[in-house]
């Protein structure tokens, strides 16, 4: 690997949970195409963000980016529980997706203090 950011568990579990929701987003019927794209806009944001954030030299531009990671988290919640609500989407799908975005959503907070600690 050859950035450092791709080391990160965060990342790893970022950009898995990206691709699976990409995945889902790519074969979906044009019905319900806005808010599958939606998803996928705001699923894939994460990693992107979380990559760019380690990319900055100083601590405030990486917790600029950091915090818009953790906004796109948010941002998913309501997106897979309309997707659930929708039936859309499996239940159990539903809440495997919930539960990552929780532990993403931890691990990005632990990011942020982190970074608060650093030079």
């Amino acid at each position: 690997m050859a950035f450092m950011f791709e080391k990160l568990e965060i990342y790893q579990r970022a950009l898995s949970l990206a691709e699976d929701i990409a995945r889902f987003c790519d074969e979906f019927p044009s019905k319900q195409r806005t808010i599958v794209d939606q998803l996928k806009r705001a699923s894939l944001s994460i990693p992107l963000n979380i990559a760019e954030g380690n990319g900055k030299w100083h601590k405030l531009e990486r917790k600029k980016f950091f915090l818009i990671a953790r906004g796109s988290v948010f941002e998913c919640v309501p997106l897979v529980d309309i997707c659930g609500r929708l039936r859309l989407i499996s239940s159990e799908k539903e809440q495997a997706w919930r539960q990552e975005l929780i532990v993403i959503s931890k691990m990005i907070s632990g990011l942020i203090k982190n970074n608060e600690s650093r030079d």
